[in-house]
């Protein structure tokens, strides 16, 4: 069962007895100014390098013998000489060969007898001088891992499972690939804490959701909660492919030459018509949310469409429904490591957390607020708790203005049609730049000026009932604040951020591995208008979000699309639209048909959670005259591709 109080203060056993009796010792003064956190004691020049090869117990490339999966590990030396135990910190990733890690796309690179010399990412160089191990973990068919690469199915998962039951001695590992040498981790105390961005956050979601004893914590960072929903939203295709082709990218040589079989799978298990099967079951860590004993610290960009905001509010919602300890980042940026948007801060809070749940130190971390939120580039606000309380659902209804297309959106329910013709060429950044133009492909719905400021925090919902005009139909909802103002450029191919020359350096470094990393800054755009939250669906898939079926031209369906969740304040003199729309260039693939849709808006409605509800909508609406604003084309940023189909992106 998952804990229910939101930290637990854990400290070994020495640990507990050396404080109660340094207390009775030691002067009030002294007593505190005992260390609240681990200190960079240990040297990493002449830490342990080594590798085992833990024992899955599958067999997915089906050669007759259990998979072995490659562990690399830099430990500290002195510990084990003094008798201490040690936790872990754990990267799992299928990048560390094929693509690199991080903003410098780093890869592993061995020595000579096959240790690890270059480990990507700062977390080594870090964290093992203050007396973590570092773990890096090459999921099964990726590098030196045997198997086959499913794609955040059983073999993922269990290839990073495995070794944190090795870490806890429930399972077998080898000093080599093949050989029969056993590899024991008696250095550590097998309190673990799995970290890592995309692919390697989402291996983190799915091991937590298994409930496996000994991870104690997890921070997935822009990270999948649920698989089918990074390839589909409620039936709508997001690529224009499937998970093979995602395996085929990272699988190893060898994996490539033996994994048809499990491509197969893949294939024939992710059919292109967005209907589930049970291959997204198994790959949907939300429903096993209840078995998540692990605490959550969760970092995503709020402007991450590659893996999409609808991952966060799912998870997010489900791990509160269980009572998980959570903490929240959300960002302005696309799919980007906080160590590349927030870096001093990042490094320090993540200190500071794994110390709290991996070493039991009294930080004062789990006092601190809930969730940090970007509201412009490099300017945070906090939040107590996330969503704030008093966060309540309003439902916003649709009306007819003076122009076709061009209407308004407030409390009262809507009357008479809105139609407009799907055109695949068009997106959203099209269609909010010329929210008060009729224009044909797109329906949009707009407030008067905004008296006060009006806080959006949480997932939405747009219900639409709507005749299509051929059998197949793909809706897109999109919220957008319309007004002036400066935001992360994360349209950009870097997502938000600029890449500087100059380095800094967080621990020490070796020859073979430095801990200096390239600065950046906030890639900034002066907009007119922000695209707040999206969303989409195949309007096939009216009587059910798991089968589409063919609509009969003519007829009226109603729908209720799923909105991404996000945080975001509409200032006093902004306005907030709702837009309808067919598909959203780049970000959905369009139906096989071409369809007019007509909109009964007596029908249709938002339910959208602003902090204070309804009547925090009313007030901010109040005296907001619908004046006819000027039907000149709006700036934002440049149209939103996402054409890369990998996780990591391009970052």
């Amino acid at each position: 069962m998952p804990k229910r109080t939101r930290f637990t203060t854990w400290r070994p056993l020495a640990t507990a007895a050396t404080a109660a009796l340094m207390a009775t010792l030691l002067t009030p003064v002294a007593a505190q100014a005992a260390p609240r956190g681990s200190e960079p004691v240990y040297s990493y020049e002449k830490a342990i390098r080594e590798a085992v090869w833990v024992d899955t117990g599958l067999d997915g490339d089906g050669d007759g013998k259990a998979d072995r999966v490659a562990v690399d590990i830099v430990r500290p030396r002195e510990p084990a000489r003094q008798g201490r135990k040690i936790p872990v910190i754990m990267d799992a990733s299928p990048y560390y060969s094929c693509c690199g890690r991080g903003n410098e796309s780093q890869k592993k690179t061995y020595d000579a007898n096959g240790d690890v010399v270059q480990m990507p990412l700062f977390y080594d160089n870090y964290f093992v001088p203050r007396g973590y191990a570092f773990v890096g973990v090459d999921l099964a068919g990726t590098n030196r891992s045997d198997g086959c690469v499913d794609v955040g199915g059983r073999s993922d998962i269990q290839s990073a499972k495995a070794v944190v039951d090795w870490l806890n001695g429930r399972a077998k590992a080898y000093t080599t690939r093949t050989g029969t040498t056993r590899a024991q981790a008696g250095w550590t105390n097998g309190r673990t804490g799995m970290i890592g961005k995309s692919w390697d956050g989402t291996i983190a979601n799915g091991v937590a959701a298994t409930g496996v004893k000994g991870l104690e914590t997890i921070v997935p960072i822009s990270a999948i909660s649920s698989w089918y929903d990074y390839y589909f939203q409620q039936g709508a295709p997001l690529y224009d492919s499937g998970p093979d082709w995602l395996s085929n990218y990272v699988n190893s040589p060898d994996a490539r030459a033996q994994c048809g079989p499990v491509q197969q799978k893949l294939v024939d298990g992710a059919p292109r018509t967005g209907d589930w099967t049970p291959l997204w079951t198994e790959r949907d860590y939300v429903k096993a949310a209840r078995k998540v004993r692990a605490s959550v610290f969760l970092i995503h960009g709020m402007q991450d469409l590659n893996v999409r905001m609808k991952h966060v509010g799912q998870w997010w919602d489900a791990l509160a429904k269980n009572g998980v300890e959570r903490k929240i980042w959300l960002s302005q940026t696309g799919h980007v490591d906080p160590f590349d948007f927030r870096r001093a801060e990042w490094v320090d809070t993540l200190h500071r957390w794994f110390d709290h749940e991996l070493m039991g130190y009294d930080n004062g971390i789990d006092r601190e607020p809930m969730a940090d939120i970007e509201r412009r580039p490099d300017q945070w606000d906090t939040s107590r708790t996330w969503p704030p309380s008093g966060t309540r659902a309003a439902t916003l209804r649709p009306d007819r203005g003076t122009q076709a297309g061009v209407g308004t959106l407030g409390l009262h329910r809507g009357h008479g049609t809105e139609t407009f013709t799907d055109d695949p060429a068009r997106s959203e950044t099209d269609w909010a730049a010329q929210i008060d133009t009729s224009t044909a492909e797109k329906a949009g719905f707009v407030t008067g000026p905004l008296t006060r400021d009006l806080r959006l925090s949480g997932s939405s919902e747009v219900t639409v009932t709507a005749t299509p005009s051929t059998p197949t139909a793909h809706l897109s909802a999109v919220l957008v604040d319309v007004g002036p103002t400066t935001i992360r450029d994360y349209a950009d191919a870097d997502e938000g951020i600029t890449t500087l020359p100059d380095r800094t350096c967080w621990g020490p470094s070796t020859p073979g591995d430095s801990s200096c990393f390239k600065e950046t800054k906030a890639k900034t755009a002066d907009v007119d208008y922000t695209v707040v939250s999206r969303g989409w669906a195949d309007l096939g898939n009216h009587a059910s979000d798991l089968k589409g079926a063919p609509l009969t031209p003519g007829k009226r369906y109603t729908i209720t699309l799923d909105l991404a969740a996000t945080d975001h304040v509409v200032p006093k003199g902004h306005r907030l639209a709702l837009i309808v729309a067919g598909t959203d260039k780049d970000l959905i693939d369009p139906p096989a048909d071409r369809p007019k849709l007509t909109l009964d808006l007596s029908r249709t409605s938002a339910r959208v959670p602003f902090v204070g509800g309804a009547t925090a909508f009313a007030r901010a609406t109040a005296g907001a005259a619908y004046a006819t604003p000027d039907a000149g084309i709006l700036d934002g940023v440049r149209e939103p591709r996402t054409t890369h189909r990998v996780p990591e992106g391009s970052r």
